[in-house]
């Protein structure tokens, strides 16, 4: 008998249509729910996508695992910002402050240095988190954000990997090049960011190998 129901075309067009029904009731209390929020506060943010996990996280996941998974995000989350943090700030003391500013001071000098420059990019990284909130799905706005950097460093390290004959300048100038052209699609076209990987990398590349060539026969 279930059988037979499973395979009943006019048994699957009216649930499809119990279906269509209740997600045009649920689209229809939505934005009337939003309504009457812009209502109370024009400038209120009703953005709820990215609450759709967490929503699904509370009502239907058991409290047990509800736990265990706030300690797994917020484990994931501390790990990754104290690494990222740590790099931007040693980076930046030794690739900008040793380099152009202080080349002989002493390490506690640099130690010291190198905590203000931690507070300075977790201040930027909080004002940046609160911009990208505003920009529609979270997943979405990290992605768009990435991928206008992940084409050029592809590309420098396929550089690194693949044609070790590239010198640095050559490899410098290739990704100011494929960094412009990953940013000129951003802004003029409407090329789906994903698309901005590919052509950042190979213009890194294509960019490098003709500045090296013309390098060496210049030497």
């Amino acid at each position: 008998m279930a059988a037979r129901r499973a395979g009943d075309p006019v048994a699957e067009e009216t649930a499809r249509d119990r279906l269509q029904e209740a997600q045009r009731i649920s689209a229809r209390v939505r934005q009337e729910a939003i309504g009457l929020l812009k209502k109370n506060d024009p400038d209120g943010n009703t953005n709820d996508t990215n609450y759709v996990f967490l929503s699904f996280v509370v009502q239907y996941l058991p409290a047990g695992l509800v736990g265990l998974l706030i300690v797994v995000v917020f484990g994931a989350t501390m790990s990754s910002t104290s690494s990222e943090l740590n790099a931007l700030a040693t980076a930046s003391v030794i690739d900008i402050y040793k380099r152009l500013f202080h080349r002989n001071a002493t390490d506690r000098h640099y130690l010291t240095v190198s905590k203000l420059a931690t507070v300075l990019w977790g201040l930027f990284a909080i004002t940046l988190s609160e911009r990208a909130s505003r920009l529609g799905s979270l997943v979405e706005a990290v992605n768009i954000l990435g991928s206008l950097f992940y084409g050029t460093v592809l590309g420098v390290f396929m550089l690194a990997f693949f044609f070790k004959r590239v010198q640095g300048t050559a490899a410098f100038l290739g990704a100011l090049a494929g960094e412009a052209v990953v940013l000129y699609l951003f802004r003029f076209t409407q090329i789906s960011f994903l698309w901005y990987n590919v052509f950042g990398c190979l213009a890194v590349i294509s960019t490098a190998l003709a500045l090296s060539f013309v390098i060496q026969r210049k030497d």
